[in-house]
């Protein structure tokens, strides 16, 4: 298989023919752990080329499959046009044989979420488009056949979020191991809807147009409750990281409940929330995938928040905060 680079990926979008290759240049977006993302640009054109690795750049053994890339690309092009306009990047081109796709680049200057959240600059706004998107997600794909018949399988998602999130954590925490074990069952049996997998602020870029979601890799048909717990472990999560704007934080919080506004139509959606976000907590904190920015004394906190949301639940969204 081809892997792309910084150094070919000028001449592999010339051959396929993309406008403006022949004076293009490429630099890395990141990706994470788990993929190669770069971004190419030209005096005319810019593209956003994805390719998975199978190696997860960490020091744990982590593995999954490469053709991942293509199922996030499918689901991109299936889901646009079911969310708010610019909600998620156009696709340009899947290239099956390579495992890579190329997708429309966010506009120039456009920011992550996570990076402002970080400064503490914490907009209800963004909170507000992100629960927007994934309550349209949600309700389109409601107990859809054939959308889980397209993406019910949960490889990937097992691979890169169950195992490395809630088995190894559970592993280290046996008090909690009933715990993980029911929201892995939970994630198996509770197929309703789809699920992006990554719904974090890492993942929501600012634009002019508005927010814009990216980084579908691990999305299936599964329990939604996976995502808005995964929002709201972010958000408490920066709260411990700074605490002078945990009430922004909050309010964000809050503000992305009111625009899911799937409370009222979901009877389970509170309790199965909390529950992931117990876990995924806990996770962060003694996982495969540590959170970079908190001390070993944030670590712990977040440690003993995870246990007490776990073990005493709060009965709803406004009551996380006062956990802390």
């Amino acid at each position: 298989m081809f892997l792309l680079t910084e150094d070919n990926a000028a001449s592999y979008l010339r051959d396929k023919n993309w406008p403006g290759a022949a004076q293009a240049s490429a630099k890395s977006l990141g990706g994470g752990v788990s993929n190669t993302v770069l971004l190419v640009e030209s005096p005319a054109n810019r593209v956003v080329c994805k390719q998975a690795l199978e190696k997860l750049r960490v020091e744990a053994d982590w593995r999954s499959r490469p053709e991942r890339t293509l199922r996030e690309a499918d689901a991109l092009e299936a889901v646009a046009p079911l969310l708010p306009a610019g909600a998620v990047p156009r696709i340009h081109f899947i290239d099956r044989e390579n495992c890579i796709y190329a997708m429309e680049a966010a506009p120039p200057g456009a920011t992550d979420w996570k990076a402002a959240l970080l400064r503490g600059v914490a907009d209800p706004s963004v909170a507000s488009a992100a629960g927007r998107t994934l309550g349209a997600m949600i309700r389109n794909t409601w107990r859809n056949p054939d959308w889980e018949q397209r993406f019910g399988d949960q490889t990937v998602f097992d691979e890169l979020r169950l195992d490395p999130y809630y088995r190894f954590t559970a592993a280290r925490h046996p008090d909690c191991a009933a715990h993980f074990d029911a929201l892995i069952e939970s994630c198996r049996t509770r197929r309703v809807s789809l699920v992006h997998g990554d719904w974090s602020p890492k993942n929501l870029l600012l634009t002019p147009a508005g927010v814009m979601a990216i980084d579908f890799e691990v999305v299936h048909y599964g329990n939604p409750c996976f995502d808005t717990g995964f929002l709201l472990c972010h958000l408490l999560m920066k709260s411990i990281h700074r605490p002078v704007h945990s009430g922004a934080y909050e309010q964000c919080a809050q503000a992305f409940w009111h625009a899911l506004a799937l409370e009222h139509e979901i009877p389970w959606i509170v309790p199965g929330t909390i529950a992931h976000l117990g876990g995924l907590l806990l996770a962060r904190a003694d996982g495969k995938s540590i959170v970079e920015y908190l001390s070993p004394d944030g670590r712990e906190t977040l440690r003993r928040l995870a246990k007490r949301i776990i073990f005493e639940p709060p009965s709803s969204i406004p009551q996380l905060w006062s956990c802390l």
